[in-house]
């Protein structure tokens, strides 16, 4: 008995796959924040150079005498320095006047500064805490304020604070710089987002007044913006010309921007009084006169950053 053998029948291997080809490495994608703009670039390294040149001329040109101003290039030092010289000329002419004007700016900026800083700081927290009749109106008013320029009200100025005798004396300086429209806009925003009222509902079933709860609670959480306030006032009045112009008449109540404009006037008057050497002192105390501004944006700037943000993202 023979037994039938099938042949076993081996099937084809399937065809393999090409192996695939290498893949380049991708390039981690950038985000909307992180996109490199080569114009953008170019535009903001040409408005960081139109801001920073006239900074380094006057670095530069403060190390020159009044001859090295006119006979070397503007934007580079000359052969022999003198910034020291200059320096102890600055401070030593006409028995140190330009220390007295320098001490006169401090105190009226500080004081106009931290005083307009705490109204601003009072009334906003009004505005944005207190409800009563006519509020929205009253506002309106302060950010009309803001559009009216500050040179417009010189004259006002100057006619009220004569009647009240005034006129020539830090006061006539330091009482108008108190008024900041915008200041008291920027602490009404912020305040409206940085003090809970549930915070101030339990310091009031707590007993606490309403005086009490705005220097001890919210002064405190108000201090980034008190901070911005402060540098914004501060920048205003050490800068201002015109008022202190029309409301002083003597040269010791002088600030520096006036007391350097009456230097300017010796140095390029066309009179008998004319000295050109007056130049170089008119240049180092205009750098002398920033170095306070630049201290004080450094130390700063950490807090008034974080209180222009305040108020822009709501919760």
């Amino acid at each position: 008995m023979t037994t039938a053998t099938t042949p076993s029948t081996s099937r084809p291997a399937p065809p393999t796959a090409p192996a695939p080809a290498p893949r380049a490495p991708r390039r981690p994608r950038r985000d909307a924040t992180g996109r490199r703009s080569t114009p953008l670039t170019i535009v903001m390294l040409a408005v960081l150079a139109y801001f920073l040149l006239p900074l380094f001329w006057l670095a530069v040109s403060s190390t020159k005498s009044t001859q090295d101003l006119f006979t070397s290039f503007g934007l580079w030092f000359s052969h022999a320095p003198q910034l020291l010289e200059n320096i102890r000329e600055t401070a030593t002419h006409d028995d140190g006047v330009f220390l007295h004007w320098l001490l006169n700016t401090v105190l009226y900026s500080v004081g106009s500064a931290l005083g307009a800083a705490l109204l601003a700081a009072a009334a906003g927290y009004g505005f944005a805490k207190y409800r009563f009749r006519g509020d929205n109106a009253a506002f309106a008013l302060v950010l009309g304020a803001i559009m009216i320029p500050t040179t417009a009200l010189a004259i006002p100025t100057y006619l009220l604070f004569a009647k009240v005798d005034l006129v020539n004396t830090p006061w006539a300086v330091v009482l108008p710089s108190l008024v900041s429209p915008f200041g008291l806009y920027l602490m009404r925003i912020y305040a409206a987002d940085a003090i809970p009222d549930s915070l101030l509902e339990a310091a009031r079933i707590d007993g606490a007044g309403e005086l009490r709860i705005f220097c001890t609670i919210a002064l405190r959480l108000l201090a980034p913006g008190l901070v911005t306030v402060v540098l914004f006032t501060l920048v205003a009045t050490w800068n201002n010309y015109f008022l202190p112009l029309i409301m002083l008449n003597d040269p010791k109540l002088y600030p520096v921007t006036v007391g350097l404009s009456s230097w300017a006037s010796q140095a390029f008057g066309g009179g008998a009084g004319a000295n050109s050497n007056m130049l170089a002192l008119v240049v180092t105390g205009s750098l002398l006169s920033v170095i306070p501004l630049v201290v004080a944006f450094l130390l700063l700037q950490r807090y008034w950053q974080s209180g222009l943000a305040a108020g822009g993202v709501k919760q």
